[in-house]
């Protein structure tokens, strides 16, 4: 099976599959070994800084790494590519699938860039699923007192119906009051009649919620149960990965030795990737 077999089952079961974003070798490892564990298809991802600071080219051998010694259902994503250098790069490094975002250009500049995105993806590998952007989430992936958001930044169903049509995108990111992110002073609510919405008028696409960080469980297992096959965490990992880091040199503050002032951190990931991958497929 390859990655558009685990969306097709994920669409069928009302299920979603989980996506995880990495910049230490033992993010990764952490977000496999669950996945093996659990018996589920896990994304791996590095943001456009993320991939800078890891390397493209050994982002992809990591990965594959991974890949060959386990053979478990591991597919590595360029999140957020927002440029066609970018993203072409992370293809030609041999990413198993990419994002083009392109949700800050006016909408023809986004399909054309997302279009051309498509159709150099396919020329390296046929089946290669490609994720487009459609409406305008706010917020970075960091803990953030308050976001103002509008139904103004929302995904509109009939631009995402146009924006399928003529890109020919797999995977299509959604604005539906999702944002990057985590706020400490305001609550995050999904406009879920509006998700239904756009299921209906982009029936064979396959729709992505971002920004799964902070959001209530309830909504985000309604989402996926109206058609999101596909949820974001990277907020939520970093805090996790951090905090038990800061704990760590509390504890141990003369310690100097990677491997083990890391370790606290490694597992930490690993009880949150547990926790959302079962969140995703109701286990």
């Amino acid at each position: 099976m390859d990655l558009r077999d685990y969306f097709i089952k994920a669409k069928e079961e009302k299920k979603a599959i989980g996506h995880f974003n990495f910049s230490t070798a033992d993010q990764l490892r952490a977000f496999v070994e669950v996945a093996q564990e659990l018996d589920l298809p896990v994304m791996v991802a590095t943001s456009e800084g993320e991939s800078e600071f890891v390397g493209y080219n050994q982002a992809a051998a990591l990965v594959k790494s991974w890949q060959d010694q386990t053979g478990h259902p591991v597919f590595l994503n360029a999140d957020h590519h927002k440029s066609w250098d970018t993203v072409k790069q992370a293809i030609d490094a041999g990413f198993d699938t990419v994002l083009i975002d392109g949700s800050k250009l006016p909408l023809e500049e986004n399909i054309e860039l997302t279009k051309k995105t498509v159709e150099y993806g396919r020329s390296k590998n046929p089946n290669m699923m490609i994720e487009g952007e459609l409406g305008y989430l706010r917020g970075s992936s960091e803990i953030q007192d308050k976001i103002e958001i509008s139904p103004d930044d929302f995904t509109k169903p009939e631009e995402a119906k146009e924006f399928v049509e003529k890109t020919g995108v797999d995977r299509l990111a959604l604005a539906f009051g999702n944002v990057h992110g985590i706020t400490t002073n305001q609550e995050m609510h999904l406009d879920l009649d509006l998700l239904s919405s756009i299921v209906e008028v982009v029936p064979t696409a396959y729709l992505v919620l971002h920004g799964g960080s902070g959001l209530l469980d309830e909504e985000v297992t309604e989402a996926i149960k109206r058609g999101i096959t596909n949820v974001h965490v990277n907020t939520e990992l970093r805090i996790a990965y951090h905090s038990a880091l800061v704990e760590e040199f509390k504890k141990e503050p003369n310690q100097t030795t990677p491997y083990k002032f890391l370790r606290p951190s490694y597992e930490a990931t690993k009880d949150m990737i547990r926790k959302k991958l079962k969140l995703f497929t109701n286990q």
